[in-house]
């Protein structure tokens, strides 16, 4: 299968570059596999598609403000650090502006109280091993003070609220990049989504920047898939299994779920407690374990993501879908509309 199997036309004017307000007035895709039909709706109608026999799972990680700028100690050069993946307390993998400037051994100044030295190479994507120095308080603290939110690259509006880039029930502090599909929640819609007796289970992925990273090699099966941090607590696996073995629906809100929950699935379906990296990499072809159902954006053409959703039916239904929200003009990516995959 190859990565231009995945191309479709989309006019720029389509990106939404700023959320729409209220989160849950955002258009709503809804289409059913089985009997093709397409619907459209706005996000607060998900409720009527939803019943008690159903289970949302949600990805509860919060986004840091992961973009940093700085000097280079030595000669004052201008830098600009994005944060990817923790690698402990005061250690991440980064991205940085001007790689070439900025080699092993070089320390940067962010304020008074902040600075860093890179430590070491990531050579699969071009970044470095940074390890920060905090003076007066955690590296955490001066984040909030110093950092900016890293909206992805194709958003080139300023975004006035930070908490538009984060979901409703965000509490795990470690993305550098929001699951977006939970981005069209409010407080009010998760309030009746409960009321009518439908469970919302919590897991957590640390989203990366590989997030956006497009698929370069042409043959998708060579591709090799970043990695990120999954946790599932054993509570919360026995919550699942014994939803799956009480035969209700698993809707996955956002591909993160979809890749928390089928990398800690086994064989025969059953969910087991997890804490560690995956980097699963799903497309058509792929039989899901545990997934049923998934609440999704519209993904960037040839990206893995759009390789995943097209996965629960197949790359020629998907496109269709896709087009047809491209002749109906929905918005998309991260601040864009939504789709029911049912």
């Amino acid at each position: 299968m190859k990565t231009s199997d995945f191309d479709y036309y989309l006019p720029e004017e389509l990106i939404a570059q700023t959320p729409i307000e209220p989160r849950d007035h955002s258009r709503l895709l809804v289409y059913n596999r089985k009997t093709k039909v397409i619907e459209h709706k706005h996000f607060y109608d998900i409720i009527n598609y939803l019943s008690p026999n159903d289970v949302l799972v949600v990805n509860n990680t919060r986004v840091i403000p992961a973009r940093i700028y700085g000097k280079k100690k030595e000669t004052g050069a201008k830098v600009e650090l994005l944060l990817l993946k923790r690698l402990n307390l005061n250690e991440y993998e980064c991205l940085i502006k001007p790689a070439k400037k900025f080699k092993v051994g070089t320390t940067i100044e962010f304020s008074s109280t902040l600075s860093a030295e890179i430590i070491g190479d990531v050579l699969e994507i071009g970044g470095r091993v940074v390890k920060f120095y905090p003076q007066n308080s955690t590296l955490e603290a001066e984040l909030e003070k110093l950092g900016e939110m890293p909206l992805p690259p194709y958003i080139h509006k300023k975004l006035e609220d930070k908490e538009r880039y984060q979901t409703v029930y965000s509490k795990i502090k470690g993305s550098s990049a929001a699951p977006t599909a939970g981005l069209h929640f409010t407080p009010e819609l998760l309030k009746k989504i409960k009321e009518k007796g439908i469970e919302i289970i919590e897991v957590t992925l640390n989203v990366g920047l590989g997030t956006f990273r497009p698929v370069t090699i042409e043959n998708i099966e060579e591709h090799h898939m970043h990695s990120e941090y999954i946790e599932i607590s054993p509570e919360t696996a026995s919550k699942l299994n014994a939803a799956k073995k009480q035969g209700k629906r698993i809707i996955a809100v956002g591909t993160t779920s979809v890749r928390t929950l089928e990398s800690a699935s086994n064989e025969n379906g059953e969910i087991r407690p997890i804490h560690e990296e995956t980097n699963i990499f799903i497309y058509p072809g792929y039989k899901f374990k545990f997934v049923d159902s998934l609440i999704t954006n519209f993904h960037l053409p040839k990206s893995t993501l759009l390789m995943l959703v097209s996965a629960l039916s197949s790359r020629e239904e998907m496109l269709d879908v896709y087009n047809t929200a491209v002749k109906e003009k929905y918005r998309f990516f991260s601040f864009g509309d939504s789709m029911f995959i049912i």
